[in-house]
C-alpha cells in the first residue's frame, strides 16, 4: 500500500535491481496573470483577482497594463483591500475633485492628485520588493517601444502605465517619456510568457467593444454635420468639467472623443496581439455599458468581474490538473 501511495504522489521508475526509485515530485504549472487596461472598467479586475484567490488560484507572476497594472500591483503589495475601499467610495463629484485639470500641459489632467493617493497607499514600495514577480507595461512616446517596468518605485511605474495620451500627463522615467502601455500591449500575455509562465490567464476588459471591428461598406456622404460645442467661455458658464468629460445633448465631450478613439485602437491591437500569442484561459467581463470614465460605478464593475471569473474557474482547475507533472 505504501508503495502505491508513493507512486501516486512522487511517481516511480524501475531500477535495474527491481527497486522503486523516486522521480521528481509532481509540480503544477507556473501560472501567469495578464491584467488588461480599460480605464474605469479596470475595477472589474478587482473582482477577478478576488474570485481567483477564493478558488485557490494564485498566480506565480503578474503583468499589467494601465488599470490592470494598478490592480495587480496593489494585490501583490497587500493593498487590494485599500484600493477596493477607495473605488467603492467614489462618487461622480469626488471623481471630478481628483481630476486636476491642466489645460496648458501635455495632458488634460496633471495626475498629481491620483499619484499622491497611490503614494499614500503604496508608501515607497519598489517593484522588486513585491512578493511575486510583477511587470507594468508602458509605451515610450518618442519611439513607440514597449517598456517593461519591473524595478524601481512602484508608484512611478503605475503612473507611466496608465498615462492615457492626451488625458494624463506623460511620465519621464530614466530619460524616457512614457505613456499608457495599452498603445502597444493592452493585455500583456507575452510578458507573462517571458517571465516563465506555463499557463497564462488573460483578463480582457475590452470584449464588449469588439463590435467596433465591423465594416460599414456603404455610407453616402450627404448632409454632413460638424459636431461642435460652445466656445471656452460658454463652457465655463455652463460647467466646464461636465462638458469636457460628459458632453451634452448627444454630443460627446472632449475626453469622450479621445477615450472612445483610444478604445477602438486598443480593441484592434488587443485582437492582433492575442491572436499571435493567445492565453490559455481568457476571462472576459461584459463591461461595454460602463463608460471609460465611469469610475463611480466600481461596485457594478467588481461584481461583473467576479462573475466572469466564476465562469472560468473550472476550466483553470482542469488545465492545472492536466499540466501538473
Amino acid at each position: 500500500m505504501l508503495e502505491g501511495v508513493t507512486r501516486r504522489i512522487f511517481g516511480a521508475s524501475s531500477i535495474g535491481n527491481g527497486e522503486v526509485g523516486v522521480r521528481e515530485r509532481l509540480r503544477p504549472p507556473k501560472i501567469g496573470l495578464a491584467l488588461g487596461g480599460g480605464a474605469a472598467r479596470g475595477w472589474a479586475a478587482i473582482g477577478v483577482v478576488r474570485r481567483l484567490q477564493e478558488a485557490g488560484i494564485v498566480p506565480d507572476v503578474v503583468a499589467g497594463t494601465s488599470m490592470g497594472a494598478v490592480v495587480g500591483a496593489c494585490d501583490l503589495a497587500g493593498r487590494l483591500g485599500c484600493l477596493e475601499t477607495f473605488a467603492l467610495e467614489l462618487t461622480p463629484r469626488r471623481v471630478l475633485t481628483l481630476l486636476d485639470l491642466h489645460l496648458g500641459g501635455s495632458g488634460l489632467i496633471n495626475g498629481s492628485r491620483l499619484a499622491n493617493l497611490l503614494a499614500e497607499r503604496l508608501d515607497d514600495i519598489r517593484v522588486e520588493d513585491l512578493k511575486r514577480p510583477f511587470t507594468a507595461v508602458a509605451t515610450e512616446l518618442a519611439t513607440g517601444h514597449e517598456i517593461w517596468l519591473n524595478s524601481g518605485r512602484l508608484v512611478d511605474a503605475l503612473r507611466a502605465s496608465y498615462a492615457l495620451p492626451g488625458v494624463f500627463e506623460p511620465v519621464r522615467i530614466s530619460g524616457r517619456i512614457l505613456v499608457d502601455g495599452a498603445l502597444v500591449n493592452p493585455v500583456p500575455v507575452s510578458v507573462c510568457r517571458a517571465l516563465g509562465a506555463e499557463l497564462v490567464i488573460a483578463v480582457n476588459l475590452a470584449t464588449d467593444v469588439f463590435a467596433h471591428g465591423t465594416v460599414v461598406q456603404t455610407l453616402p456622404a450627404e448632409a454632413a454635420e460638424t459636431v461642435r460645442h460652445e466656445g471656452f467661455v460658454d463652457r465655463v458658464g455652463r460647467g466646464l468639467f461636465r462638458r469636457v468629460f460628459d458632453g451634452d445633448g448627444g454630443r460627446p465631450g472632449l475626453t469622450g472623443v479621445m477615450m472612445e478613439s483610444f478604445n477602438i485602437i486598443q480593441d484592434r491591437i488587443t485582437r492582433s496581439r492575442l491572436a499571435g500569442d493567445p492565453p490559455d484561459v481568457t476571462i472576459a467581463p461584459r463591461l461595454g455599458h460602463i463608460g471609460l470614465f465611469d469610475f463611480h460605478r466600481a461596485d457594478e464593475a467588481i461584481d461583473i468581474g467576479a462573475a466572469a471569473a466564476d465562469r472560468r474557474v473550472a476550466d483553470i482547475r482542469a488545465l492545472v490538473t492536466e499540466m501538473t507533472r
